[in-house]
């Protein structure tokens, strides 16, 4: 059965739990460390981004620490569920991973720049996990906005595959994928900023401490 496996298994359409038209909850308004909104539509000159590396708390505050990012939300994306809920994702029968949403301005920080960060912020040859979190919610993933951030992340990862490689680490399971038609699904109000809020709270967050190569990966044009 599914429920005996679903931290091993991603569930096919048929098998993911069907969510609901709407969300249960609202986001609140403004990011608690940026003061910018959290939800689009945002100002024309910035672009989006969105990450899997684990567990989102710690993974939204590598991002909101770094120059040039706008904002920053967490959610849900990569599965089939609508507006599902952080319970159902956590069973494995949503097929979504737990993602970090980063809007930034391109003018004070690349792509390639975020894209250095996610690799070296988390294992990407883990697969469905994370450290000591286990399960299909916490598998490293980019989704892009452009064919342009596609190829860019693809390239990234082909030459830090290298230097994983040359460092003992296996092959990098990352999914690199479209975010469209991957509806990205913002997480409860009390997941958002979380580590801001609890500042004690848990960071799951840990890199190789390989360094990802910077200059291989075409510049976003």
């Amino acid at each position: 059965m599914i429920f005996g496996r679903h931290k091993s298994h991603l569930p096919t359409p048929d098998e993911a739990l069907p969510g609901r038209p709407a969300p249960t909850y609202a986001v609140e308004d403004r990011h608690t460390v940026l003061g910018n909104a959290l939800l689009g539509p945002y100002p024309e000159h910035l672009e989006t981004a969105d990450f899997g590396l684990g567990c989102f708390w710690g993974a939204e505050r590598k991002f909101w620490q770094t120059e040039g990012v706008w904002t920053t939300l967490v959610g849900y994306q990569g599965g089939h569920t609508e507006h599902p809920t952080y319970e159902e994702v956590c069973s494995g029968l949503t097929g979504h991973t737990e993602a970090v949403r980063v809007v930034f301005d391109p003018a004070k920080v690349s792509y390639e720049a975020l894209l250095k960060l996610f690799w070296e912020s988390h294992d990407p040859t883990q697969g469905f996990r994370q450290g000591n979190d286990v399960g299909t919610q916490y598998r490293s993933a980019v989704y892009t906005h452009s064919p342009s951030q596609q190829s860019t992340a693809e390239a990234s990862r082909d030459a830090y595959q290298k230097v994983l490689a040359n460092s003992g680490y296996g092959e990098i399971t990352t999914e690199i994928l479209p975010a469209a038609p991957r509806t990205f699904y913002p997480a409860e109000p009390y997941h958002q900023q979380y580590l801001d809020k609890n500042p004690s709270g848990y960071c799951g967050i840990g890199g190789t401490g390989v360094s990802c190569p910077v200059g291989v990966a075409p510049a976003e044009g």
